[in-house]
């Protein structure tokens, strides 16, 4: 193994953590690892580290947790540690004094076939706007987010019953092989540099709000199931049912059958089922939260509740 190959890993959620432990499963040289501060959760507000933190932390890896990206001090702590590669895995935009600080760059791992879905939220929007294929891109990072040169990409299908959870567990194990593939041809000196083709129909792929994930009745019932699917389980596809404030979870059951009904009405047995009205038919909620309640499969809230 080259012996002057030395990485930092930036990455803070668990879609990282795959990545950096195929790179010390493989004895690559990381000599840092840059993530989010600790976090305070749970009842307590106790402060938790991010998922990465806790690998590294495991394999005795030097920590830095930055909250300015841009300050001298990070910048200089950075520099002492004489990386030659940096590697982004699921991390906030970097100044360019961070990324242009390696001799052979930074790379990042990004959860679309890119230039389709730039952007903050790509396994979501991918199923939101009802894709049957997605896929990850290694590529170098430059000025504007999300445009530099391709190093390699691999599809994925997106299945028809895929959530956002699931199809986030399959990319996250893949990426982590498509990350130590990228590095293995980096550390060749053989790796392609593939710039973006861009065109007219590039989708992207926003940061997702609370306001954003509220469902709209109105339209097709195929793009009120992909809506909720491309979000569940997290950030949830939200509604409001006689005036209270629920989350979906799953809906199944797309029904096109003929009626007069508004978009939005309800229909239940109060025992079974909770069907709302589409555009063009008919969605049977699967699951559902009501604010400050549990997570409940339809018959087992109906066994409690009325609507």
């Amino acid at each position: 193994m080259d012996s002057t190959l030395k990485i930092i890993f930036m990455g803070t959620p668990e879609f990282a953590v795959p990545s950096l432990e195929i790179l010390l499963q493989h004895n690559y040289p990381v000599v840092a690892v840059i993530t989010a501060p600790d976090k305070p959760s749970g009842r307590g507000l106790k402060l938790t580290p991010s998922p990465v933190k806790e690998v590294a932390v495991k394999y005795h890896i030097p920590v830095l947790q930055p909250t300015n990206l841009k300050s001298p001090e990070f910048i200089e702590e950075l520099k002492s540690y004489g990386a030659t590669l940096q590697i982004v895995v699921a991390f906030r935009m970097l100044p360019e004094a961070v990324w242009n600080m390696p001799e052979i760059g930074t790379f990042n791992l990004h959860a679309s076939l890119l230039p389709q879905y730039r952007g903050a939220a790509p396994i979501n929007w991918a199923i939101i706007n009802g894709e049957t294929e997605t896929g990850l891109t290694t590529f170098f990072l430059k000025h504007e987010i999300d445009t530099g040169n391709i190093i390699f990409q691999e599809k994925e299908p997106i299945y028809e019953h895929d959530t956002a959870g699931r199809l986030y567990e399959r990319l996250r194990q893949k990426g982590a092989r498509l990350v130590l593939q990228t590095v293995q041809a980096i550390e060749s000196g053989t790796y392609p540099q593939i710039p973006q083709q861009l065109g007219e129909s590039i989708k992207t792929a926003p940061k997702i709000y609370k306001e954003t994930c509220e469902i709209n009745w109105n339209q097709p019932a195929k793009k009120v199931y992909d809506f909720v699917r491309g979000l569940s389980p997290y950030p949830t596809a939200w509604t409001t049912l006689q005036d209270k404030f629920y989350k979906i979870y799953a809906i199944k059951g797309i029904s096109s059958e003929n009626s007069m009904a508004t978009p939005g009405t309800i229909v239940t047995d109060s025992k079974e089922y909770i069907r709302i009205r589409t555009q063009d038919g008919w969605v049977a909620i699967d699951e559902l939260q009501q604010e400050g309640k549990k997570k409940m499969k339809t018959a087992e809230f109906l066994r409690g509740n009325t609507l």
